[in-house]
């Protein structure tokens, strides 16, 4: 809910494709990692699945995980970098895609 809010507030949109956000968003979990939907996606698909005991529930998980990879990589940071240009790449050396940096 948290990134939901992120894009109507900050970004004057929303997470459909048919209303992306007008602004960049790059506070609250978007802070932390560039993908935090898919990241909370995967953890709680494969949290369940373990929960569970479900090997195939598990594989589904990383195979989500694979699929939102690719359309990240070859869709999503394209496309941002087209909208938003400088602010975006700046945003991405600076911005894990997957994994928050420990190091502070």
């Amino acid at each position: 809910m948290w990134c939901i809010a992120s894009f109507v507030v900050r970004g004057h949109g929303t997470a459909a494709p048919f209303d992306p956000p007008r602004e960049f968003v790059a506070t609250g979990p978007y802070g932390i990692i560039r993908n935090p939907m898919y990241v909370g996606g995967f953890l709680c698909l494969a949290g369940w699945a373990l929960y569970v005991g479900s090997f195939g529930a598990l594989l589904v998980a990383v195979g989500m995980l694979v699929a939102a990879h690719l359309f990240v990589v070859l869709y999503e940071e394209p496309s941002l970098e087209s909208r938003f240009g400088d602010e975006y790449r700046d945003y991405r050396r600076r911005t894990p895609r997957w994994i928050p940096d420990a190091s502070g």
